[in-house]
């Protein structure tokens, strides 16, 4: 199988039947083996009945139905658990994404060695206060914490290597951060390239600007997770100790300025009780990087790394 396609959808019926053929019409004209995975996300609408029209007039689509709405990065991880293809595509299904771009995308993966490469719309058609101007103060704070050079992290068009989309986990609302996970678990290869970006023929988009708020929330989460999700203690620990200092010292300053001058009152200096509630944060930190030490220490994922390769080993030693 060369490509897997993975589409999340929520309400487009009216979108599918020209979106699938013109699919069809890029995979037939460039001769690739390919899969279209549609992951109904709880539709209300007739999504799924033509998903299964669909499906019956072509081999190659394919479909997954949720009981209710997850969200678009269950959809997607559903999507990546099933697909088959050595390159996978995904996009969103309101054809704003011009499956087009798919054959330079799959190049860009399979000759120029890309492990991720993500689509840049860089002239969109959204509304430029609810969308536009929010997403770009999301992109350049995702550039940032993650050091990852990509101008439209949010963007559904993207291509992966197989690889990458079966050693990741997306869940939540972390598919706005797929290159960032993929980064932290060890995919360094991540490209972009400048899309088309079409305005919305049929329905209405389904975020808001709630998403703005949680996705740098969820940036935070991830950036923590990423970087000491196996080792919390060398967080907490070290906010704690420092925490704790700062407040010791500043308690051992006022006990030594009392013995040394009786006058010296410590219950009237509000330094005297910012010193005790430091401590007692450094404490509390410092028992969380603990508490989080021994979770991560009898978790089943403990000592689960990617390896890329081994030589020299046996098969029992592999």
């Amino acid at each position: 199988m060369d490509l897997s396609v993975v589409i999340p959808l929520l309400n487009e019926d009216e979108s599918l039947p020209e979106l699938c053929a013109w699919i069809q019409r890029v995979m037939i004209a460039n001769n690739y083996s390919y899969e279209v995975i549609l992951i109904d996300d709880g539709s209300t609408d007739n999504s799924w009945e033509v998903i299964e029209k669909l499906r019956s007039e072509n081999g190659c689509i394919k479909g997954i139905r949720f009981q209710r709405n997850y969200g678009k990065s269950a959809a997607l991880n559903e999507g990546f658990k099933a697909a088959t293809g050595e390159v996978i595509i995904t996009m969103d299904a309101d054809l704003q994404d011009s499956p087009d771009e798919i054959p330079e995308l799959r190049k860009m993966i399979l000759v120029d060695g890309y492990d991720l490469v993500s689509g840049w719309k860089r002239k969109r058609f959204d509304n430029k206060l609810t969308k536009n101007i929010p997403s770009k103060l999301f992109n350049a704070a995702t550039r940032a914490v993650s050091g990852i050079k990509l101008n439209d992290f949010n963007c559904g068009l993207k291509a992966y290597r197989k690889k990458v989309v079966k050693s990741i986990e997306v869940y939540g609302e972390m598919h706005r951060y797929i290159p960032v996970i993929a980064k932290w678990s060890g995919f360094r290869k991540i490209g972009e390239k400048v899309v088309e970006h079409r305005a919305r023929k049929y329905g209405v988009t389904k975020f808001g600007l709630e998403r703005f708020v949680n996705g740098f929330l969820d940036l935070a989460s991830i950036t923590f997770v990423g970087r000491y999700g196996k080792r919390p203690m060398h967080f907490f620990g070290l906010a704690g100790s420092i925490f704790f200092l700062i407040g010791f010292g500043v308690s051992a300053y006022l006990i030594i300025s009392k013995l040394i001058d009786f006058s010296f009152s410590l219950t009237t200096r509000p330094s005297f009780y910012i010193a005790l509630t430091t401590m007692v944060m450094g404490t509390m930190l410092f028992l969380a990087g603990f508490l989080g030490e021994l979770i991560a220490r009898n978790s089943a994922s403990r000592n689960s790394y990617l390896i890329e390769q081994k030589l020299g080993l046996n098969q029992h030693q592999a």
